[in-house]
């Protein structure tokens, strides 16, 4: 069995400050060994449902926060931004047996976590197919393309449900619930627990009920916080401007969205 991890760190147990997130912060060092913590624990989980080979790609910010130390020797972690369409699934293709998200977050709009948002600061507001959604939404269907299951999500309670809501049969750790500013949240040893034992289930599951089902068209629709970003974005090939701030992407072949995204996201 071959297993991707995304991993993030916004919906990791405990975060509840852009200062626990972003390196400069003051509390970035404590909650880059959380994050870690829990990618470790989705890689052992996945090794005892039998995987033998697990790939993760940081997906946060600068993409070097998972502590390359922590992790087992059957794992391949792949840092940095290479700049392709991929993006935070990049080294994914069709010889993967299933997806895994960990730390994951709301998405731009919800109240579920203090530091819910889509993608970066320049988007306010991301929509799939006329739905509000998320980074996990983008991903899912990146899995999809490429025809591996999406079996497993850790983070807020928020994105966890969003991930239901699309894939009924996904398992989920929700490790913390927004409120307001704050955040309740597991300690982060329970949170650990608790994604070892759900990833090692997901993955002895029947995997093939968590393909998402590609749509036959996808229509992308970004509204970004300044108007000067979506008139700029608005020369791309395809792309159309519908109001100040909002920009729209229709096309069938799924490639084409995640490369749009690439320069317009």
């Amino acid at each position: 069995m071959k297993v991707f991890i995304s991993a993030d760190i916004e919906g990791t147990a405990g975060i509840s400050s852009w200062d626990e997130a972003r390196k400069s912060g003051p509390g970035y060092a404590e909650f880059r060994e959380y994050m870690s913590a829990e990618v470790v624990a989705a890689c052992e989980g996945a090794r005892a449902a039998g995987a033998s080979e697990v790939v993760v790609k940081d997906g946060h910010e600068t993409a070097r926060n998972v502590i390359s130390a922590r992790l087992p020797d059957y794992v391949t972690i792949i840092h940095g931004w290479p700049g392709n369409p991929h993006s935070m699934m990049c080294g994914l293709d069709d010889s993967f047996d299933a997806v895994l998200f960990t730390g994951y977050h709301a998405k731009a709009g919800s109240s579920a976590n203090p530091l819910a948002h889509s993608f970066n600061g320049r988007i306010s507001r991301f929509y799939f197919n006329g739905e509000l959604s998320s980074e996990f939404t983008h991903n899912a269907h990146i899995a999809a393309y490429h025809r591996v299951p999406t079996v497993f999500i850790s983070g807020d309670a928020g994105i966890c449900g969003d991930a239901s809501a699309l894939v009924p049969a996904i398992a989920t750790v929700a490790v913390s619930t927004g409120i307001g500013p704050a955040s309740a949240s597991m300690t982060p040893a329970r949170a650990c627990a608790e994604i070892r034992s759900g990833v090692e289930k997901a993955l002895k599951a029947d995997l093939s009920a968590c393909l998402v089902q590609m749509p036959d068209e996808v229509d992308m629709q970004i509204e970004y916080a300044n108007p000067t970003e979506a008139y700029r974005c608005s020369w791309y090939p395809g792309a159309e401007l519908m109001s100040d701030c909002r920009l729209r992407f229709r096309h069938k072949d799924f490639f084409e969205v995640m490369r749009a995204f690439r320069f317009i996201g």
